[in-house]
């Protein structure tokens, strides 16, 4: 009586039967494949906490995370620790290991079935409920989330940040990119000398820096507050796919909720 494999296959929904007995029997090649799949995911969840971490810091004070993913300190009670965050960065080493150590176990077995495959149990299921367990309480932490524009919004408004858009400035009016990246470059660093900013060197600085410079500087970056010429510098990249102006980067955001949904 022969194996009705199809059968088989129609039973347990598979989309096709194995050709080769032997590889079916010792091929993990699907398990490193999601292993791998998992680890990378641990990574980018591990440089999100770590983005969210930094601008949770007093340094940065962008955002805060609800009370219910931070924990206090044993001797601050001040201090809002995002512990959440922290594990979650922490186990993208742990995803990684799960690869790597099923790696290592494949690397040296011969054809067909090994005791040593035995340990592919422990690295899949443990690597599944972390990374299962990372995305939700990363999910919700993130929802949790309280932005202080106010602060956003200063920082986005330092004059340095409109050294390119000064540069292209330049550029618009015909000098050389490379020269025009040496003209901002030396203003940037006479502000940074002078213990002052972009925005506050004179007329006379910008046409010792370079002939002519003067009328572009002011136009770029006075004549208006710092909040509005970051508008303004970001409206200027509107239309170009992948741009930060605030138009594309609405698009996204509505894309990727549409998408999630």
């Amino acid at each position: 009586m022969k194996l009705q494999r199809e059968v088989t296959r129609k039973f347990l929904r598979f989309s096709k039967i194995s050709a080769n007995s032997m590889d079916a029997v010792s091929d993990r090649d699907f398990l490193v494949e999601y292993l791998a799949a998992v680890a990378l995911g641990g990574v980018h969840l591990s440089r999100l906490a770590e983005d969210m971490i930094l601008f949770s810091s007093a340094e940065f004070a962008f955002l805060r995370f609800g009370e219910a993913f931070t924990t206090g300190s044993s001797l601050m009670p001040q201090k809002r620790n995002p512990d959440m965050a922290e594990l979650v960065r922490g186990k993208s080493g742990r995803l990684t290991g799960h690869l790597v150590s099923l790696l290592t176990v494949l690397k040296g077995l011969p054809l067909t079935y090994n005791r040593d495959l035995q340990e592919d149990k422990e690295c899949v299921f443990d690597a599944a409920d972390t990374f299962r367990d990372s995305l939700e309480v990363m999910a919700r932490a993130m929802a949790s989330i309280e932005v202080d524009a106010g602060a956003c919004a200063y920082a986005a408004s330092a004059p340095e940040l409109l050294a390119t858009d000064l540069a292209d400035a330049l550029v618009q009016r015909g000098m050389p990119f490379r020269q025009a990246h040496q003209v901002v470059g030396a203003a940037v660093r006479r502000a940074e000398e002078r213990g002052t900013r972009i925005d506050r060197l004179s007329r006379e600085d910008w046409e010792d820096l370079s002939k002519g410079s003067s009328v572009l500087a002011a136009s770029v970056l006075g004549g208006a507050s710092p909040l509005m010429r970051a508008r303004r510098a970001l409206q200027a990249r509107s239309g170009v796919v992948g741009a930060p102006s605030m138009q594309e980067v609405r698009k996204q955001i509505l894309a990727w909720q549409k998408k999630l949904k």
